[in-house]
């Protein structure tokens, strides 16, 4: 195992790039390359600086940007450290779709690079178990409240407040299942027969097939890099679908101008703005920008969901609107007998009274961080990258016509990827490959990235 005074530094005053970002770059190749392996002891940055003829703060700055990204970790008394890896594990991808398709490849193990799965092999096991140990002290009740364990209520309310800067109550909120189920829930409340609802596009299909099932016109609201399109938007959309945190799935961050464009848009049209924030604790390199629902609470019903921050088998997730539109979201889920399970309300409270879910959250920012870099060192270089400033997923671009064979030979390499074109509604405007990078190891994103390197470079 070599040690990094072994290996051969350089960093120039010439260069473009600033000398932090240069000795960041070297490290986190030597890393990737293996010539730097997990648990090696880096020197202080005193001693580098020294070894470099640098000043401390390039090699300070520098440690301390890998250490944001996951690439190195401190131990107390000991110094700092390459971070451990986690041994490979067999990634389980879902049923394919069109431009996802699948090959059996006989003796591979499968990479799966589709997006919308976490990470979900990494929870701290002691906090699981206490909280499914008190959930199961309680005795079993009766039907639950239709807005939500009142507990639970109070306890995502300082969530909201605290991570999303939402200055919101426990009267604005009320429990789901996860955003599937909140969508159905806006969908019974605001659409039907006759109505008109926008869903972004490329965008989320489950909005689409929620808001047509309860009998909505579906209509097509064109995106850009940035989001949607406010300009265009029809005058008579009852409800619109949006993902401004982190469009999916081009992974654009919606600026304040629009924001304000839109907001100004639903006021005058009487239109409620549906904020899927699926999964804004993510960011990189980025601070947050405030969601739509604390610039105009009256406009605007927030979802959220635990599927991407902890599991999608937790079964739990809020919505956020007017305590009016919440009255009548409630009578309609006692009609239809709509219920989020009270054990599993009272788990996820315990997660969240403790701390474990903060805990949890802040452990994994660091591990997509990684898994995130890794595909833009991998990828960066042979194809546009949108989008990797958040979430758990990037949009390749690829020229048109391109991405269902580069698809179908990856999956002849173990290596599941899916197409932009497969999340369009109305004509196809954008062409390339949306690549997750949550549900695979580290280790196998590396892999899986270099795969589909090779096989970009060959198509174009």
């Amino acid at each position: 195992m070599r040690s990094l005074v072994d290996l051969p530094i350089s960093l120039s005053r010439e260069a473009a790039a600033p000398l932090t970002a240069q000795l960041a770059d070297w490290l986190r190749g030597a890393m990737l390359s293996g010539a730097l392996a997990p648990g090696v002891r880096l020197p202080s940055s005193r001693g580098l600086a020294g070894q470099l003829e640098v000043s401390r703060t390039v090699v300070t700055e520098a440690y301390q940007q890998l250490y944001a990204e996951g690439w190195l970790e401190g131990r107390h008394g000991s110094g700092t450290f390459v971070a451990s890896l986690e041994a490979p594990r067999r990634s389980v991808p879902e049923t394919p779709g069109p431009g996802m398709r699948r090959r059996a490849v006989p003796g591979e193990k499968e990479i799966n690079l589709t997006p919308g799965h976490p990470w979900v092999r990494d929870y701290d096991r002691a906090a699981w178990k206490r909280a499914w140990r008190k959930a199961a002290d309680l005795p079993p009740g009766d039907y639950p409240d239709p807005y939500g364990l009142p507990h639970l209520r109070e306890l995502l309310a300082d969530h909201l407040r605290r991570v999303r800067a939402v200055p919101v109550g426990p009267e604005n909120i009320l429990v789901t299942r996860g955003t599937g189920n909140g969508l159905d829930l806006c969908a019974l409340a605001l659409l039907g027969a006759g109505t008109r609802a926008g869903v972004e596009d490329p965008g989320y299909h489950v909005a689409r097939t929620v808001f047509a099932a309860r009998g909505a016109e579906v209509v097509p609201c064109p995106v850009d890099e940035d989001g949607v399109i406010v300009e265009g938007l029809p005058d008579d959309l009852r409800l619109l679908y949006t993902t401004p945190a982190h469009q999916y799935p081009l992974g654009g961050r919606l600026p304040i101008p629009r924001r304000e464009r839109l907001l100004a848009w639903a006021r005058r049209t009487g239109a409620i703005v549906v904020e899927d924030d699926y999964d804004a604790e993510f960011r990189y390199d980025v601070a947050p920008l405030p969601a739509l629902y604390g610039l105009d609470p009256a406009r605007v019903v927030l979802l959220g969901t635990l599927s991407k921050s902890l599991a999608p088998d937790v079964g739990v997730g809020w919505l956020v609107g007017a305590p009016e539109l919440l009255d009548r979201i409630a009578a309609i889920r006692r009609g239809v007998c709509d219920r989020t399970s009270g054990p599993v309300q009272h788990a996820v409270a315990t997660l969240l009274e403790r701390g474990d879910l903060d805990r949890h959250l802040r452990r994994m920012r660091l591990e997509y961080a990684r898994r995130r870099a890794v595909v833009v060192e991998v990828l960066g270089g042979v194809c546009r990258l949108r989008g990797d400033t958040a979430g758990l997923h990037v949009l390749a671009e690829l020229p048109p016509g391109t991405g269902p064979e580069i698809v179908e030979r990856a999956a002849e390499r173990g290596v599941l990827l899916d197409t932009v074109e497969r999340h369009h509604f109305g004509p196809e405007r954008l062409h390339g490959l949306v690549i997750g990078y949550g549900s695979a190891s580290l280790t196998d994103v590396g892999r899986g990235c270099r795969i589909l390197a090779e096989l970009i470079s060959d198509a174009t």
